[in-house]
């Protein structure tokens, strides 16, 4: 039941148009990043050739674009979250949906794996551009793999928060906006917090996947990940449910 929802969402998304122009947008706007990246590489290559262990291709190139990336989730997940929930309580087709004979729990995690299923198409569109390094040069896989790895968790951490939201109001709106400020805060706690030791850092998706953005895979950053992710899903569960007793 739980892939019936997420196929049923993933179709709904996709049957919009707005969907289609995000993705567009998106992949225009990242394109023109790593165009603009890489020509900056260029340029300063020869001066690299001649550095010892000078960063390569994919340091310097597709780890920042993927911070970019980063943020323009940040901006787009919220948009889509808030139709999940919010915008159904307000439509009154949430209730419907609450008393069909499924249990909660498969509802929200439907919901999310519809999301996290374009978010995957999204990382991985990217994650192709950029593996075109490899035709004039050679590239690190497993760098890539990681920071692919770490956006993938920090967008999911997004999407979880912004189901959250999106499960405590009528407002599609109001919960754009809450899960957009909210991750803005998180991110400006790990920008602000940068080289003092600030232990408020350790809050932030950001701070954990940083790691990732750099290749290494850390143990207490997937743990970070997982607890933060499924935290928030027991959180818009339980929310869920408040509602279909009240309802």
């Amino acid at each position: 039941m739980i892939f019936t929802i997420a196929r049923k969402e993933l179709r709904s998304l996709f049957a919009a148009p707005s969907t289609w122009v995000i993705l567009a947008a998106l992949q225009f706007i990242f394109a023109w990043f790593f165009l603009a990246r890489l020509d900056a590489y260029l340029q300063v290559q020869t001066q690299l050739a001649q550095v010892a262990n000078a960063p390569g291709a994919t340091m310097s190139v597709a780890s920042p674009l993927f911070g970019t990336l980063a943020l323009m989730l940040m901006m787009l997940i919220p948009l889509l979250t808030m139709r999940l929930l919010a915008e159904e309580r307000r439509n009154q087709t949430l209730a419907l949906l609450l008393a069909a004979p499924v249990h909660t729990s498969q509802i929200v995690l439907g919901k999310f794996l519809s999301l996290v299923a374009f978010i995957i198409l999204v990382v991985a569109a990217s994650t192709a551009m950029l593996a075109l390094l490899g035709i004039g040069t050679q590239i690190d896989s497993g760098l890539l793999a990681a920071n692919a790895l770490g956006l993938l968790l920090l967008s999911a951490s997004y999407a979880a928060l912004g189901l959250y939201l999106s499960a405590l109001t009528k407002q599609p709106i109001v919960a754009a906006m809450s899960a957009t400020a909210l991750s803005f805060g998180l991110w400006l706690i790990d920008i602000g917090g940068a080289g003092t030791g600030n232990a408020l850092r350790a809050l932030s998706p950001t701070t954990h996947a940083q790691s990732m953005n750099a290749g290494f895979i850390l143990s207490g950053d997937l743990a970070y990940f997982i607890l933060t992710i499924t935290t928030l899903l027991l959180l818009t569960i339980r929310r869920v449910e408040n509602n279909r007793m009240y309802a």
